[in-house]
C-alpha cells in the first residue's frame, strides 16, 4: 500500500493497480502548488465529507478520471445529481472491490457544502487491502467511538488531523493511537491555514516521548507501508 501526500487533508493510496484519492483539496493549497491534479490517477475518490478543503477538486479528478466517488448518502446524491458516477454508503457500511474494501466509520465534526447546504454525518475510512490496514480519521474529535475499529481490524497505521482548532490536536491524536491499538500516524490537516498552523519539531517529540511514531509527509512525497 502506497501513501502519496498532496497536502492539506488529501492523500493518494496505491494498491497494486488500483489508486484512490481521498479528500481532494489541492488547486485551492498554495503548498501544493506543484501539483498537477490533470497528472493524479484516480479509479477511487473517498469523500470523509463536505467542507470546500475536502471536496474542491473532487468535480475536476473526476471528470479527467472516470472516478467512482465513495461517500455518505448525501454526498453520492449531490454528486449523481450532476451525473458523476458514485457509490453511497453510510457509517457501519463497508465498499468493496477486488482489490480493498472501505469501511465507513465515526467522525465527530461538522458538514456542509460550500453553499451552505446539508452535506450528510462526516466519517472516515478503514480501508483493507490484503493484511494491510490504513484508518483515515477525517477531520474528527477524539471519539470513544475510535475504540470499536480494532476489536474487527488491526491497523497498519492511521492519518490523524493533528492541527487542532477544527479537529484533534497532537495530545489527542497520540490518545487516538492507544484507542485504535495503533502506534504508526501520518499527519494531515496541519499548517495549510493560520488556525492549524503547529510545531512540527514538538509534535514528533511528543509522539516520541509517548513511543509512537509521528510520520510527516512532503508534498507530493509517498510512503510504503
Amino acid at each position: 500500500m502506497k501513501i502519496t501526500f498532496f497536502g492539506h487533508a488529501c492523500f493518494g493510496i496505491e494498491i497494486a493497480n488500483t489508486h484512490i484519492l481521498i479528500d481532494p483539496f489541492i488547486t485551492g493549497n498554495p503548498k501544493a502548488s506543484h501539483i498537477d491534479i490533470n497528472e493524479i490517477k484516480a479509479d477511487y475518490i473517498l469523500v470523509t465529507h463536505a467542507h470546500q478543503d475536502h471536496i474542491l477538486d473532487v468535480e475536476a479528478v473526476a471528470k479527467n478520471t472516470g472516478a467512482v466517488i465513495v461517500s455518505n448518502y448525501e454526498i453520492y446524491m449531490h454528486y449523481t445529481a450532476k451525473d458523476f458516477k458514485a457509490h453511497p454508503l453510510n457509517h457501519g457500511g463497508t465498499f468493496r472491490t477486488e482489490s480493498f474494501s472501505a469501511k465507513y466509520v465515526n467522525a465527530v465534526h461538522t458538514s456542509s457544502f460550500p453553499d451552505g447546504s446539508y452535506g450528510g454525518q462526516p466519517g472516515g475510512f478503514v480501508i483493507t487491502a490484503g493484511d494491510k490496514s490504513l484508518y483515515v480519521a477525517g477531520d474528527t474529535a477524539v471519539t470513544m467511538d475510535m475504540k470499536l475499529i480494532p476489536m474487527s481490524t488491526q491497523l497498519t497505521a492511521s492519518i490523524l488531523p493533528i492541527g487542532d482548532n477544527f479537529t484533534m490536536g497532537v495530545e489527542d491524536a497520540i490518545i487516538t493511537t492507544d484507542l485504535v491499538a495503533c502506534d504508526k500516524v501520518i499527519g494531515c490537516h496541519f499548517n495549510t491555514f493560520p488556525p492549524i498552523e503547529i510545531n512540527v519539531d514538538d509534535a514528533k517529540k511528543k509522539f516520541t516521548e509517548a513511543n509512537k511514531e509521528l510520520l510527516i509527509l512532503e508534498i507530493g512525497t509517498s510512503v510504503e507501508i
